[in-house]
């Protein structure tokens, strides 16, 4: 590219922050711009309007409080997002989902999204399936995630666990289901949101959750740093892609 290489991060709510992930591309020369979907958790109907997405390199929509097995709580601005990525990604601008953001991009693309029967928070390996590398490393990785992601037709599973898939790529763009940007500040701010009773439902317990954060911190920024540079490399006209 002979301009400043330029990434648009979906913000789905304030506490849906790119993280790690933007630390990289800043750290790498990228120019970034965030786009805050929606500013008050009491009205997840309420969007800001879309920017042109073709006047990015990259599109990084992020993690959700919000389901896309309950579209009708977001119907003014889910639809649209969908249609939105699939022209992005059929433009061949590559696409790195995180989390709701890999389930938007799976179902974008002809894949679905389900109830999870597993509920996962909290920090667990990835492996790849038999006879594929698995390109991010077994982790640990963080997870919150209470839905799954089925690949789009064509797509190439990198990684998965005994509850759902957790890395895939079709051509240039990537879905993951774990949440690779976390550092304490996030994962504070995932807890801040959460009601005693939630957390109570599943056993969770908010100082052993930043213990683990803190002692998982330094590894975690190396692998999501590592994870950012090859989703760049691959994504390039020239790399050898997964269809």
């Amino acid at each position: 590219m002979n301009h400043t290489p330029r990434a648009l991060i979906i913000i789905h709510e304030p506490d849906g922050v790119g993280c790690q992930v933007e630390v990289r591309l800043l750290e790498l020369g990228w120019e970034v711009h965030n786009h805050v979907v929606t500013s008050d958790y009491e009205r997840p109907n309420d969007a800001a309007l879309w920017p042109d997405f073709s006047d990015y390199d990259i599109i990084v929509p992020m993690g959700s409080i919000r389901s896309l097995t309950s579209k009708d709580e977001v119907s003014n601005w889910i639809h649209a997002e969908l249609e939105i990525l699939r022209a992005a990604h059929e433009r061949g601008t590559p696409i790195l989902g995180v989390c709701f953001g890999g389930q938007l991009l799976a179902e974008a693309l002809g894949g679905s999204v389900e109830k999870s029967p597993v509920t996962e928070i909290g920090w667990y390996e990835i492996a790849a399936p038999n006879g594929v590398e698995n390109p991010v490393g077994p982790g640990p990785w963080f997870e919150w995630h209470h839905d799954r992601f089925t690949v789009p037709p064509g797509a190439e599973v990198l990684a998965a666990n005994e509850n759902a898939v957790q890395l895939f790529r079709i051509g240039r763009s990537v879905g993951t289901q774990f949440h690779p940007e976390v550092d304490p500040g996030h994962v504070a701010g995932f807890l801040a949101g959460s009601a005693e009773e939630y957390l109570a439902s599943l056993n969770l317990d908010r100082a052993q959750m930043m213990a683990e954060m803190h002692h998982h911190e330094t590894r975690n920024t190396k692998q999501c740093h590592a994870l950012v540079d090859w989703f760049l490399d691959q994504s390039q006209p020239d790399a050898t892609l997964g269809r």
